[in-house]
């Protein structure tokens, strides 16, 4: 459990035409486009979202390629609200992405680096495990774009269920494409991604907030003079934690972490992530010794949580854990964040890039531990 600390005032070419399932592989990709488009997803990676760069290498190489294209759309989708002038616009953006996504789940892909290795990895994954197995990640997917769709304009959330509920709808989503690319339809390794996507999406939240409270740039015309900004200041804290603890969103705008009451907002928040994380590691503790997870799964019995009635077994939910470790380790970067955003007492300000997380990561692996 996190501790406050108090102290005076408040001091985040073979030619993919030789398919087996034509509905699928229609798209004509080379080997060379294929590559491609994998460097082109691994640079955005490394320059934009570098835990998924480090994270990518210890995903089982079934789903890496899936991997990669659906953290590059994440990280572009994300960019979306910073990158355009308007929400009209970025919901034009998104329409794009959802009318690709059908484009590249039917067989003919644009040719654009993403939907090139999406198209790839559902080619494989169809091949591995039938046409039907890839319905799942369509699914997935769609509902991850459309929940960015909604979080277009950057208005703080409603409640702190509302941020866990976004986060189940992106973080936790994107672990369970990745899952689903392997594939592995696992209720306890859906149960771990919900809450450890949870706490992800709440830890993004945190660390954009200094990101997103700073004013905006100005958009350059052809002749170098402002023609708007691409947005508007926000706080995206939620506004029930904002009302406990009396924190203003002008405050934090024109006094940025030493705004009357941040840091005691942020602990709020942060600590509901960190019981996710909490929750999680009880969970894996509980499963890894054979016994049950401790708490019924909620999501289970909804679209694409329907599972077995009858359960794999001990032997069998070890062997899931194992294959679907790698996906877990989302769980490190999140924890890591946590524990410095605890030593700089809840100050997000005051948090840069972490050089340990590299090793972190590479421990939670050999020690099957998150």
């Amino acid at each position: 459990m996190f501790s406050r600390s108090r102290p005076v005032g408040h001091g985040l070419k073979r030619a993919s035409c030789l398919y087996k399932t034509p509905s699928l592989r229609r798209g004509i990709s080379t080997e060379a486009d294929i590559e491609q488009a994998r460097k082109y997803c691994l640079n955005q990676l490394r320059q934009g979202d570098y835990d998924a760069y480090l994270i990518r290498q210890f995903v089982p190489r079934s789903a890496r390629d899936a991997y990669d294209a659906i953290r590059t759309l994440n990280l572009e989708l994300a960019r979306l609200p910073e990158s355009v002038s308007s929400p009209t616009i970025g919901q034009f953006r998104t329409q794009f992405w959802k009318d690709t996504v059908a484009r590249t789940f039917a067989g003919n892909p644009p040719r654009e680096p993403i939907s090139i290795l999406l198209h790839k990895a559902i080619g494989d994954l169809s091949d591995r495990a039938g046409p039907s197995s890839t319905n799942s990640l369509k699914f997935w997917l769609l509902r991850m774009i459309k929940t960015r769709e909604q979080h277009m304009e950057n208005k703080p959330f409603i409640s702190l269920a509302a941020l866990e509920e976004y986060g189940e709808n992106t973080y936790a989503t994107l672990m369970y494409v990745t899952l689903a690319a392997m594939p592995l339809h696992s209720v306890h390794m859906d149960h771990l991604a919900s809450h450890i996507g949870k706490a992800c999406g709440i830890v993004a939240t945190l660390r954009g907030l200094p990101i997103l409270a700073a004013p905006s740039q100005p958009i350059r015309g052809p002749a170098g003079s402002s023609v708007g900004n691409t947005r508007n200041p926000a706080v995206l804290l939620p506004l029930d934690i904002m009302a406990e603890v009396g924190l203003r969103e002008e405050d934090v705008f024109r006094k940025g972490p030493n705004a009357e009451g941040l840091q005691d907002a942020v602990f709020r928040v942060a600590t509901r992530a960190n019981d996710h994380l909490i929750t999680a590691r009880e969970m894996l503790k509980n499963l890894k010794a054979g016994e049950s997870p401790g708490h019924d799964y909620e999501h289970e019995g909804e679209a694409e949580h329907v599972y077995s009635e009858s359960p794999a077994g001990s032997d069998g939910t070890a062997s899931d854990l194992r294959r679907g470790f790698g996906v877990l380790l989302e769980s490190v970067p999140a924890a890591d964040y946590l524990q410095r955003l605890e030593g700089a007492n809840f100050d997000p300000f005051q948090l840069g890039t972490s050089w340990k997380l590299p090793w972190k990561i590479w421990r939670a692996l050999k020690t099957e531990r998150i």
